[in-house]
């Protein structure tokens, strides 16, 4: 059975991180994006990449990485989550590092877990596992494009086997699309270069299947950490905020609301644990559990982290609807987020096959 509790590694872990956001992540600078796109954040990634080595948590020692596991990555997504921090932590030390081990790829990952090479799995933001089509010429929308050095692309060639390929900067051009939420930018991807193949075949396509299920399973533990901060500071609020001459927390209604919130919260907490849990007992994309933990978290986590930024925005009351707001940002990665790797209604109906429920 998986613990689904933290370890004190785990506990530490998230203490350096947030420590280090809360030094180098100016709270404004979220909110600023929307306004000034163009902002050259990788100062923070590499930060965290140089400081605490978080862009190689999932590389194994041998190739210059940490030799963590889907556990102590749940924890970061967590923190970067509360503080919607715009870095490639998941789309590169997550989701491409991932194809990449499963591919066996010892070329790349080295450069990855130094934080000198930042990498995104060149498929549509919303694609998850046997839910994908190899590339053909362009691709859209790819999330963190505008800053990765290395794209991971899937290609058919002329004998229609499937391959996976590793294509740098120069070998693209990149179109910005405007997204709801500036902290996770996409772009449209054109291919100009072919690459270097890194697998094929069968073994290509399980490295993507592999990449897109790790980001379905950890991006749970990120929408955790959203609502997490909702909850948190709605309380804290609801504590300060004066109406009728009393505390707004000191009304009923308000109480049962964020009771039903903390609920919520607690088993959005369960589901993002027990899929970082079974993902780092088994990696696997293909094994049964694993894709049962990861439809369960993404499907219920996804919805959660909306309910509680959209609880948050209506406790400030509406506040949180201006463009500026600290709550506007956590509602825009929330909803964001519940588009990417695959929607809930997908995950849902992956796991009634994986479960073997009747469709009604």
């Amino acid at each position: 059975m998986t613990d689904l509790l933290y370890t004190d590694v785990e506990e530490s872990l998230r203490d350096s991180v947030r420590s280090t956001l809360q030094r180098s992540l100016d709270e404004g600078l979220p909110a600023r994006l929307a306004d000034e796109p163009d902002t050259d954040v990788t100062a923070l990634w590499r930060t965290l990449a140089e400081q605490l080595g978080v862009a190689g948590l999932l590389v194994p020692e041998s190739l210059g990485g940490v030799g963590a596991s889907a556990r102590e990555a749940a924890v970061v997504l967590e923190e970067l989550g509360r503080a919607v921090a715009p870095t490639p932590f998941l789309t590169s030390a997550v989701v491409a590092t991932s194809a990449l081990l499963s591919a066996g790829d010892e070329t790349h990952l080295p450069r990855l877990a130094s934080g000198e090479v930042v990498a995104t799995l060149a498929l549509p933001w919303t694609a998850r596992r046997g839910a994908w089509t190899p590339v053909e010429h362009v691709v859209s929308p790819v999330a963190d494009a505008l800053t990765a050095d290395l794209f991971l692309v899937p290609v058919t060639d002329e004998g229609g086997v499937t391959s996976l390929r590793a294509v740098g900067r120069d070998e693209v051009e990149l179109e910005p699309i405007t997204s709801l939420d500036m902290t996770r930018p996409l772009a449209r991807v054109t291919l100009t270069g072919e690459g270097t193949e890194i697998a094929s075949g069968d073994t290509a396509r399980a490295a993507v299947d592999a990449g897109l299920v790790a980001g379905a399973a950890l991006l749970a533990s990120e929408q955790l950490g959203v609502a997490q901060w909702c909850l948190e500071t709605t309380v804290e609020y609801a504590k300060t905020r004066v109406q009728f001459a009393r505390p707004i927390g000191s009304f009923q209604a308000i109480k049962h609301r964020l009771a039903d919130l903390y609920l919520l919260l607690v088993g959005a907490q369960a589901a993002a644990r027990h899929a970082a849990g079974v993902l780092a007992d088994d990696p696997d994309p293909a094994a049964a559990e694993t894709r049962i933990a990861t439809a369960t978290a993404a499907a219920f986590c996804s919805d959660a982290a909306v309910r509680a930024a959209e609880e948050a925005l209506q406790l400030h009351g509406g506040i949180g609807m201006t463009w500026e707001a600290a709550v506007h940002t956590r509602l825009k990665r929330a909803k964001s987020d519940q588009l990417a790797l695959g929607t809930p209604d997908r995950h849902r109906s992956d796991l009634a096959q994986l479960v073997d429920l009747p469709a009604c």
